[in-house]
C-alpha cells in the first residue's frame, strides 16, 4: 500500500491532468490497453531477482519533446507522454517518430519522501533505447549506451536540499542508421521489419540505500553437488570491512546459509535439493544482507533455482540437450516480445504474463526470445511458470553475405572496433541481466549472419562468461566448429540438411504459417507470411502436419525446435495469435497433442 502511495504522490507532482492522457492514432490495441492508469502505471516492483522494500515510481506522465540532434534543453516542450512507453507507440499517447536527426527529451519533478533522510537515493532505469544523458537540477550526472538494459544512478549530491527536484533525460537513438544492436526495429517497416522504438521503454524508480548496498547478485547451481554458487556485489567504501550474509529458504525454511566479504563466490550447500523444470518450476526464495562493522546496512530479496543444462551423447552417439541430467526435446515459439499498443512495451504486467502462460497452454516448453530482450519481470514470470528460454542478442550493424545451407560459408561483417567494444558491452549487460534466472538455458550470440563477425571469438567469449548455459553461436547460417550447437532454420517446414556429429542439432526457426485475421491487421498495406491460409482449420492441420514431419526428425539427430511464431508482429501474419491477443487462430487441443508428442519423442 506505501509503495502505490509513494507512486500516485509523485505522480502528483507533475501532472493533475491524467484523465486527459489516451493511447494516440488509430491502429489495433489489445484489451489490455484499456487497463492502463496514468496515475498507476506498471506498478508491479520491476526488479524480482534483487527487491527492496522501499521504493517509488516514476512511471507516468512526464513533458517530452523532440527537437534536432546537438541542442540544449528547450524552454518548452511539445506535451506530455505516459512513460514507460516508447515516444513511437500509442500507449504513450505520441506515436511520434524520432529518428537519427533528432533527439527526444523528458522532464518531469520529484519529491523524496522524508523518510528516506539520511539515506542515497538510486535513480533506476529498466532500459532506454538507446543513448541516455541524465541530468538532476540542471547537472548532467550521467551517461548510458545500451537499449536493453537496466542502469542506475546515486543522484543523492545532486539533491539541492528543496522538496521538489528537477529530472530530464536526453534519448538519441540511430535506429537502423547506427551499429548498435536494435533487433527488428528499422527506420521503414515492412516484412520482418518493425517500428522503430526510442527513449524511455521500461519502468524508472528511486529507491533509498545506505551508501554501502547491494548492487547485484549472480546464483549459479551445480545439480551434481548440491551447491549453490552466490556472488554479491556491492558499492562500499570499505568493502574488506563489509560482510555479505545468503540464505536459501526452501518453504520459509532456511536451509543453507554462507557468509563472506563482496565478490567473493559464496558456496551454499543444500541435500537433495528440489529441482527446477517445466513440470516443477521450483524456486527457492533468497535473502542477501550486507553488513558493516557489525551492523545490517542493506537487505534485499531474491530467488534462485537449482537446475542443469548440458550436452551428452546419447546410446545412439548423438549429442543430445539435456536437462537435470535427462534428455529433453526442447520446443517452442520464436517470440519477438511485440505489442500493437506499446511497442516493446506490455501495457501491464497481467498482459506480459499472458504470451507465457498461453506457450505453456499449448504444449510448449521453451520460447526463443528473438533478438530483443525482456524487462525483468518476464524472466521472473518464465523462472515461476517453468519455461526454458533461449536468448538472443539483439542484432546490429548488419551487411552479412548469408549462407545458410553450408559450413564454414557466408561472410563476416567487418566491423568497426568501436562497433565491436559495443557489441561486448550490450553483450555482456545482457548476459548478466539474465545470468541468475533459471529458465534462461541457452545463448545465441548472432541470427542468421545479422552483423556476424568473429563468430569463434563470440562463442568462446560468451562461453567463458558463462560456462554454465549452452552457446548457439550462429542461429541459422554461416555456421562456424564452435560452440554447443548447429541451428538449422528452414521454411516452412521442417528439414534436416545438415548435421554435425560433435553438437547439439536443432531446428531454430521453421512454420510461419500465415492467416491474416480481418479487423486485427497492423496495416492495409501487404501482409506478409511464409505460407498463406484462409482459416483456423487450414492452419492446424498445416502446423499438426509439419509437427508429425520435425516428430520423425527427433531421433534421426534434433533435440530442440523453434515454430515461428508466437504472434502477428506488425505486417506479419503467421502468429499462432494475431497481434492483438484477441484471435487465436489455431485448435488449441489439436495444437497441444501434436506439441506433446514431438517433446515425448525424445526419451530419457
Amino acid at each position: 500500500m506505501r509503495k502505490l502511495l509513494l507512486a500516485f504522490c509523485a505522480f502528483a507532482t507533475i501532472c493533475s491532468a491524467g484523465a486527459q492522457w489516451k493511447p494516440a492514432g488509430d491502429k489495433i490495441k489489445t484489451d489490455w490497453a484499456e487497463k492502463v492508469d496514468p496515475r498507476n502505471v506498471l506498478p508491479e516492483y520491476p526488479r524480482p531477482g534483487m527487491e527492496r522494500a522501499d521504493w517509488q515510481n516514476l512511471n507516468g506522465e512526464w513533458e517530452y519533446a523532440i527537437l534536432p540532434k546537438g541542442q540544449v534543453e528547450p524552454t518548452s516542450f511539445d506535451g506530455n507522454i505516459l512513460v514507460p512507453f516508447a515516444v513511437e507507440s500509442s500507449l504513450s499517447g505520441v506515436q511520434k517518430e524520432v529518428g537519427e536527426k533528432n533527439e527526444l527529451w523528458y522532464k518531469r519533478t520529484f519529491t523524496v519522501p522524508s523518510s528516506w533522510k539520511g539515506k542515497d537515493i538510486l535513480l533506476n532505469f529498466g532500459a532506454v533505447d538507446w543513448k541516455a544523458d541524465v541530468f538532476v537540477n540542471d547537472i548532467l550526472i550521467g551517461s548510458h549506451t545500451g537499449g536493453f538494459t537496466p542502469f542506475s544512478l546515486n543522484i543523492t549530491p545532486y539533491l539541492n536540499g528543496k522538496s521538489t527536484h528537477k529530472l530530464v533525460v536526453r534519448v538519441w537513438d540511430p535506429s537502423d542508421k547506427g551499429y548498435q544492436p536494435r533487433g527488428k526495429q528499422v527506420a521503414n517497416p515492412e516484412g520482418i521489419w518493425y517500428t522503430p522504438v526510442t527513449g524511455i521503454w521500461q519502468t524508472v524508480w528511486l529507491e533509498p540505500v545506505a551508501s554501502s548496498h547491494i548492487t547485484s547478485i549472480k546464483a549459479i547451481p551445480n545439480i551434481d553437488n548440491g551447491v549453490m554458487s552466490v556472488t554479491v556485489g556491492t558499492c562500499s567504501d570499505s568493502p574488506v570491512s563489509d560482510i555479505v550474509e545468503v540464505s536459501l529458504l526452501d518453504k520459509g525454511q532456511v536451509v543453507a546459509t554462507a557468509k563472506g566479504v563482496q565478490g567473493k563466490e559464496l558456496r551454499l550447500a543444500v541435500q537433495n535439493p528440489t529441482l527446477w523444470e517445466p513440470s516443477n518450476p521450483y524456486l527457492y526464495d533468497m535473502k542477501v544482507s550486507l553488513s558493516k562493522n557489525g551492523k545490517k546496512v542493506d537487505e534485499v530479496k531474491s530467488y534462485t533455482a537449482f537446475r542443469k543444462i548440458s550436452a551428452e551423447r546419447d546410446a545412439n552417439g548423438i549429442m543430445r540437450m539435456r536437462l537435470n541430467n535427462k534428455n529433453l526435446f526442447q520446443y517452442g515459439p520464436l517470440d519477438q516480445g511485440w505489442w500493437p499498443d506499446g511497442l516493446y512495451t506490455a501495457p501491464t504486467d497481467e498482459a506480459l504474463l499472458y504470451d507465457i502462460v498461453k506457450t505453456k497452454a499449448w504444449g510448449f516448453n521453451m520460447i526463443r526470445k528473438h533478438v530483443k530482450v525482456e524487462p525483468a519481470r518476464w524472466y521472473y514470470h518464465c523462472d515461476k511458470e517453468g519455461m526454458l528460454v533461449w536468448q538472443d542478442m539483439p542484432s546490429g550493424d548488419m551487411g552479412n553475405q548469408w549462407a545458410p545451407h553450408t559450413y564454414n560459408g557466408g561472410t563476416d561483417k567487418e566491423r568497426t572496433e568501436e562497433s565491436i567494444r559495443n557489441y561486448y558491452k550490450e553483450w555482456k549487460e545482457i548476459m548478466d541481466l539474465c545470468v541468475s534466472n533459471p529458465s534462461v538455458v541457452v545463448w545465441v550470440p548472432f541470427n542468421e549472419a545479422w552483423g556476424q563477425f568473429d563468430t569463434e571469438k563470440a562463442a568462446e567469449w560468451t562461453k567463458t562468461y558463462d560456462p554454465s548455459r549452452l552457446v548457439n553461436p550462429a542461429s541459422g547460417g554461416n555456421f562456424r566448429a564452435c560452440g554447443d550447437i548447429l541451428d538449422l532454420h528452414n521454411y516452412p517446414g521442417p528439414a534436416m540438411y545438415l548435421f554435425d556429429p560433435v553438437r547439439v542439432n536443432v531446428l531454430g526457426e521453421y512454420g510461419g504459417i500465415g492467416l491474416a485475421v480481418e479487423n486485427h491487421l497492423w496495416w492495409n498495406k501487404r501482409n506478409w507470411g511464409y505460407v498463406q491460409f484462409k482459416n483456423s482449420d487450414e492452419v492446424t492441420a498445416e502446423y499438426v502436419k509439419y509437427a508429425k514431419e520435425l516428430k520423425a526428425m527427433v531421433p534421426k539427430g534434433f533435440s530442440a525446435a523453434v515454430y515461428t511464431q508466437t504472434t502477428d508482429v506488425e505486417g506479419e501474419v503467421n502468429g499462432l495469435m494475431t497481434y492483438d491477443r484477441k484471435v487465436i487462430k489455431i485448435n488449441e487441443a489439436e495444437v497441444r497433442k501434436a506439441n506433446q508428442e514431438v517433446i515425448k519423442a525424445l526419451s530419457e
